[in-house]
C-alpha cells in the first residue's frame, strides 16, 4: 500500500521553473544495509535538493529496493537520514510520498477511487458515508493529474495508467519534501509513459519538493534527471544524465 507522509504539514507550492528552489536539503550519509556478512547496499551518500528530479539506475539486485525501502523506514540499516530547512537552518522531520511499483488489488474489490484516497486522509470510516468536504478535497487533488473522472470507478478495474494517477494524487497529499517511485512505469502502455512524463514535469514546476525515482528507462533518464546515480551495492558513478550513461561505468554495468 501507498505510504504517504509520515507527518501531517503541508509545503507552500512554488513556482520553480526547473530549478531548485534551495530552501530544503535531504541527506543521506553512510547508508548500508547488510543481511549478515552479505552486504546489501554500502557507504551511499546523497545531497538531494528540492526541485531536482534524481534517477536512481542499476541492475536487478543493485540495492536500488533496498535503497528506496530504507528512506522510507521499513529497512534497518546503518549511517542517518536527514532533511534540513536551509530557510530557517532547522532540522526537521522528513515527509516522504511514496508510489510503489506495484500496488496489489483483489479482483472484484468493490473499494473505489474515492474509498481508496479518503482512507489515507480521514479518520472517519469511509464506508459509513461520502463526506462532502472529503470529497471535494479528493476531486481537487485527482484533478492536479487529470484524474478527477476516475473518483466513483473501483480501483481494481483501472488501467495500470489510471492507477499511476491515482496513486501520485494520495502521495503529494499533503505536499511532501521528498517524493519517492520505484519504476514507475512499470506495465503502462506508451500514452500512459508520455501522461507520466508530463506529471513528473508538472511536478517539478509547480511543487516544492525533491523527487527520487528508479528507473530502468534511459531515454526518460537523459530527458528529466537532473541527477543520476548508478548503483551497485554503492555508488559507482553518479552526475549528469550524460556524465552517467556515457561512461565507462555504465557501460561496464549493463554491458
Amino acid at each position: 500500500m501507498v505510504k504517504v507522509n509520515r507527518s501531517i504539514g503541508r509545503i507552500k507550492s512554488a513556482k520553480l521553473q526547473g530549478e531548485a528552489c534551495g530552501l530544503h536539503c535531504i541527506q543521506v550519509k553512510n547508508i548500508s544495509v547488510r543481511d549478515g556478512a552479505n552486504v546489501i547496499i554500502e557507504d551511499i551518500n546523497l545531497h538531494i535538493h528540492c526541485g531536482k528530479i534524481t534517477v536512481i539506475i542499476g541492475k536487478n539486485g543493485a540495492g536500488k529496493s533496498t535503497l528506496i525501502k530504507t528512506i522510507l523506514g521499513e529497512i534497518k540499516h546503518d549511517g542517518t537520514i536527514e532533511f534540513n530547512d536551509l530557510k530557517n537552518q532547522t532540522l526537521e522531520n522528513l515527509k516522504i510520498g511514496y508510489v510503489p511499483q506495484y500496488i496489489n488489488l483483489e479482483k472484484n474489490n468493490p473499494m473505489s477511487v474515492y474509498d481508496l484516497f479518503a482512507s489515507f486522509i480521514s479518520n472517519s470510516p469511509v464506508f459509513l458515508r461520502k463526506n462532502r468536504k472529503i470529497k471535494q478535497q479528493v476531486l481537487e487533488q485527482l484533478s492536479v493529474f487529470e484524474a478527477q473522472d476516475l473518483i466513483d470507478k473501483r480501483a481494481c478495474d483501472l488501467s495500470g495508467g489510471e492507477l499511476q494517477r491515482v496513486l501520485l494524487s494520495i502521495a503529494i497529499t499533503p505536499v511532501p519534501n521528498l517524493l519517492l517511485l520505484d519504476e514507475p512505469v512499470s506495465g503502462i502502455d506508451k500514452v500512459g509513459i508520455q501522461l507520466f512524463y508530463h506529471n513528473i514535469s508538472k511536478l517539478k514546476s509547480n511543487f516544492d519538493l525533491a523527487m527520487i525515482i528508479v528507473s530502468h528507462d534511459f531515454d526518460f533518464v537523459r530527458e528529466y534527471a537532473d541527477h543520476v546515480i548508478l548503483l551497485d551495492k554503492t555508488i559507482v558513478k553518479e552526475g549528469t544524465p550524460d556524465e552517467v550513461l556515457d561512461s565507462e561505468e555504465f557501460h561496464r554495468v549493463f554491458g
